[in-house]
C-alpha cells in the first residue's frame, strides 16, 4: 500500500502535502518488512517537511520520532537515544510535561534507556519527569501511565546495583 501511494504521487511537486504524507507513509510501511530501506525514506520525508513546512513542528517531531524508532530497530541504539531525547525535549518545551505526546515521547526515551541498560537514568526520568505528570493528566489507570510504571518496575528489578528498597518499591508499584 505504501508503494502504491508513492507511485500515485511521485510525479507531483515536492511542495505537495499529499506527496510528503505519502513518502512518510511509505517509510512507516517499509519499517514493517524492509527496515534498512525505511531509514532513507523517512530521512527524505524529514528533509521535505523541514524545507516546505517548517512551521509544522508537530510533523517534524513525529517524523524524527519515527526515525528514532527506525534507528532502534536497526540496532543503532545510541543514535536512537540521542534523537529520542531531542524530540522529547522539544515536545516538553512546546506542549508541556503533561501532554500525552510528551509523555509518549518520554516513554520512547525510557525504552531506549532500558535497551542500553542505563537503569539509573531510566529510573530518574520515570520517577521525576514522567510518572507524576502522567498520573496527574492522564490518570493512574491510563495505558501510558501503566506502561511507565511497568518500565519503572523493570528497571528496579533488573538493576543489579539495586537494593532491597528498590525491590520493595517494585512490589508496591505492582500491587
Amino acid at each position: 500500500l505504501g508503494w502504491a501511494g508513492w507511485k500515485t504521487y511521485v510525479g507531483r511537486p515536492a511542495t505537495g502535502g499529499v506527496r510528503c504524507l505519502t513518502l512518510a507513509f511509505l517509510g512507516e510501511a517499509l519499517r514493517e518488512s524492509r527496515i534498512e530501506e525505511a531509514l532513507p525514506v523517512l530521512e527524505a520525508s524529514l528533509v521535505l517537511r523541514r524545507r516546505y513546512w517548517p512551521q509544522h513542528e508537530d510533523l517534524i517531531l513525529t517524523t524524527q520520532a519515527s526515525i528514532g524508532s527506525c534507528l532502534n530497530d536497526l540496532g543503532r541504539l545510541d543514535e536512537a537515544l540521542v534523537l529520542k531525547r531531542k524530540v522529547y525535549a522539544r515536545w516538553k518545551a512546546t506542549l508541556g510535561a503533561s501532554h500525552i505526546a510528551t509523555i509518549q515521547c518520554g516513554c520512547n526515551v525510557v525504552c531506549s534507556l532500558l535497551d542500553l541498560k542505563l537503569w539509573d537514568e531510566a529510573k530518574s526520568l520515570l520517577r521525576d519527569q514522567l510518572l507524576p505528570p502522567a498520573r496527574r493528566s492522564l490518570g493512574a489507570d491510563h495505558t501510558f501511565t501503566l506502561k511507565l510504571a511497568q518500565h519503572l518496575v523493570y528497571a528496579l528489578v533488573n538493576d543489579h546495583k539495586g537494593n532491597r528498597d528498590d525491590l520493595l518499591e517494585a512490589e508496591t508499584i505492582m500491587q
